[in-house]
């Protein structure tokens, strides 16, 4: 009997060791959204999520683990437009990139802000300019033909420019924009660039 119920005691444990992980990095994220780093004590995250801050040390070893786990759920959420197929229309796959940042945004301006004081974000937000510069290239590829080297570059640093999230942030939350309207500017702006978005 005993070794029967072993594989599921073990089973149990880690999809509760999981659960309770998941439950540090929320409360940790939570904090995130309405104080700066340097504010929030691991006893806070910890009696956020129920656990200790022992607990806390263990699964993450402080702040610096913390935030790589937080940008970890940043990454997630950027799976729907990074994982568009590539014949996507450029309208789609800009609806997709709001999306993102409607979901994750005003945590990763909270972190660009703070990027100077915490060398731990540094690596994690130059990842993200990577990768969004890739998506722009790729997004945008078919718009680049017959462009010289300098010119493609031009280009592609144009449509960083309009699609970066300090673009979002300046449109939806510095002048109040609605989500249909950001969509229907940022397009604009890359219409007369590259004439694919109406």
């Amino acid at each position: 009997m005993l070794v029967a119920r072993r594989p599921y005691r073990q089973t149990a444990r880690a999809a509760a060791a999981e659960s309770l992980r998941q439950r540090v990095v929320r409360a940790f994220n939570d904090l995130l959204l309405s104080r700066w780093i340097d504010e929030i004590t691991l006893d806070e995250v910890a009696a956020s999520a129920g656990t200790t801050r022992q607990t806390v040390i263990r699964l993450f070893g402080g702040k610096d683990g913390l935030l790589e786990a937080v940008m970890d759920l940043v990454r997630a959420e950027a799976v729907p437009r990074t994982s568009m197929p590539a014949d996507v229309s450029a309208q789609a796959a800009l609806k997709a990139l709001i999306a993102h940042y409607e979901a994750v945004g005003d945590m990763v301006v909270r972190f660009l802000a703070q990027e100077e004081r915490h060398s731990a974000l540094r690596p994690l937000l130059a990842q993200g300019r990577h990768e969004h510069r890739a998506w722009v290239a790729e997004r945008f590829a078919s718009t680049q033909s017959g462009l010289s080297e300098l010119e493609r570059e031009r280009q592609i640093t144009r449509l960083i420019v309009a699609t970066d999230i300090h673009t979002w942030k300046l449109l939806r939350r510095d002048f109040g924009k609605s989500q249909d309207e950001v969509l229907h500017l940022m397009g604009g702006i890359i219409n007369k660039e590259t004439g694919e978005v109406t």
